[in-house]
């Protein structure tokens, strides 16, 4: 290591990126690559909702001592000290949503905008102010310290949909049965892989991060390496940041999140982590799962490697499905070469870890001690299903006959076709309409699943201001009802029982 670093010293250190040592390895073979390359370069670039940033504002006078603080309308924690706060990338701005969160206001302080700062206090006979509103810019503050407890996964698990509805994730807009799959990651540039038993990675090595540099603090959280799913924990000064590689993200329909460019430089010390950095994007593999299924153990629908993701389609069942990458590997690139760059410079040496990492993690569920309740635990099981061939005034003697406001329309196999409510039949009738169903039905229905989370079933009802959901099953066959009037009924009792 400390011929490296005179090399880079004297700016004769030989330096390749990770795309560029599987063919060095292909020709000169491992003894060959140790002899010619000191240096091999990683990137990604990619959205990490796990990142913040820790502010110190410097004392008012008189002063404050913050509880509650806003940056640009962001909540940001006010518990740390008296000017200490931690603003979360995923936090929304309280006017203006999803499109706007902690993420873009760390972007605008690297991009040297204003950020408008608005503090609530405790009076106590040392910070006897209340209230403080004033504007900031980056250099205001006395330290930005970036902190991502987790970091520079080595692999993602891809995410595709089987369901018959759009899905709004983290993982981007997931089409409904297969439409598409969304994969992030840098393949064979990303740093872990490229070091996968943590020779060189551990804690203290310095790291490019986001056009500055940073080191690495710890194994990140959800650290599972026995899985091939380490990850790292990381700092870094904002105030050395570039917006070029730190960027604010929105995902429709779930929030903010920010983009985060990291690379490790790995020192080529031996054979063995020659032939380790010769890594490519075909020996990386990982699982596509189905995000249809809202619950934490998502099933896998098939195995794929990033060779294959990165082709732009993958095989799925027979059929060629698209895929596309929320992480971008043309940055992750300028990411490896910019910090090839500072090292042919001789700004950036390199430092040898002061603990290693450690090979296995855990990541456990939670324990659950209170009740949580799914849709098959509320839905009502009683539920008539009509064909589409029936006429309108046969449907209106079956709800006025019945206990429901619903009719789910099933085609000749009992799968769900359609949805007709007791108002389109009352609008069909007071039109003197007689004809059959199928001209006034809904055909886009939303649905649930009887395994479904009960908060996520009334976030659609919500969200898309109906009042039911027809239950099916794998095969789409309608088996329940889940109405707005059972939740009502349920969180009344709640509220009754407490």
């Amino acid at each position: 290591m400390s011929e490296i670093n005179e090399r880079i010293r004297d700016g004769s250190v030989r330096v390749v990126t990770a795309e560029e040592m599987p063919e060095l390895v292909d020709e000169l073979g491992t003894q060959g690559a140790v002899r010619e390359v000191d240096v091999v370069t990683t990137g990604t670039f990619g959205a990490m909702c796990s990142s913040g940033l820790f502010l110190n504002t410097g004392h008012s006078d008189p002063p404050i001592k913050i509880s509650k603080a806003w940056l640009n309308n962001v909540e940001a924690y006010g518990g740390v000290a008296a000017v200490d706060l931690f603003l979360g990338a995923t936090q929304p701005s309280e006017d203006r949503g999803d499109e706007y969160g902690g993420a873009h206001v760390m972007e605008d302080l690297v991009s040297g905008r204003d950020v408008e700062l608005r503090a609530q206090g405790v009076v106590t006979d040392c910070y006897p102010r209340s209230e403080l509103e004033t504007t900031l810019r980056l250099d205001d503050f006395n330290q930005a310290i970036m902190v991502n407890p987790r970091n520079a996964y080595q692999r993602y698990a891809a995410a595709a949909n089987s369901t018959e509805r759009t899905l709004h994730t983290y993982m981007g807009t997931l089409l409904p049965r297969y439409g598409n799959v969304s994969y992030s990651g840098a393949g064979a540039l990303s740093p872990i892989p490229n070091d996968p038993d943590f020779e060189y990675i551990g804690v203290g090595t310095r790291i490019f991060l986001c056009g500055g540099q940073g080191q690495i603090i710890g194994p990140g959280t959800q650290h599972l390496p026995q899985n091939g799913f380490a990850t790292l924990m990381v700092k870094g000064d904002l105030k050395e940041m570039s917006s070029e590689f730190l960027r604010g993200a929105t995902f429709q329909d779930y929030g903010p999140s920010l983009y985060v460019g990291l690379g490790v430089p790995i020192p080529v010390l031996n054979e063995r982590i020659a032939e380790k950095t010769a890594v490519r994007d075909r020996e990386i593999v990982t699982e596509i799962v189905d995000y249809g299924v809202p619950r934490r153990a998502r099933p896998t629908v098939r195995r794929v490697n990033y060779e294959e993701l990165y082709s732009g389609v993958v095989d799925i069942d027979g059929a060629e499905v698209k895929t596309s990458a929320l992480s971008s590997r043309h940055v992750a690139r300028k990411v490896a070469s910019a910090l090839g760059d500072s090292i042919r410079r001789g700004e950036f040496l390199l430092s040898e870890a002061v603990e290693p990492l450690s090979g296995v993690g855990r990541n456990n569920p939670v324990r659950q001690t209170k009740e949580f309740l799914l849709v098959g635990d509320v839905m009502s099981s009683e539920v008539v299903t009509v064909r589409e061939e029936i006429n309108i005034k046969e449907a209106a003697r079956m709800i006025v006959g019945g206990t429901f406001d619903h009719l789910p329309v099933v085609s000749a196999d009992e799968k769900l076709i359609g949805m007709v409510t007791a108002w389109d039949i009352s609008k069909a009738v007071a039109s003197d309409k007689t004809s059959h169903i199928s001209e006034m039905m809904t055909r886009k229905v939303f649905i649930a699943s009887p395994d479904e989370p009960l908060e996520l079933a009334a976030r659609k009802l919500h969200h898309h201001k109906i009042s039911a959901l027809p239950v099916v099953d794998k095969d789409h066959r309608v088996i329940g009802m889940l109405t707005s009037d059972h939740l009502s009924r349920l969180y009344g009792r709640r509220r009754r029982s407490k």
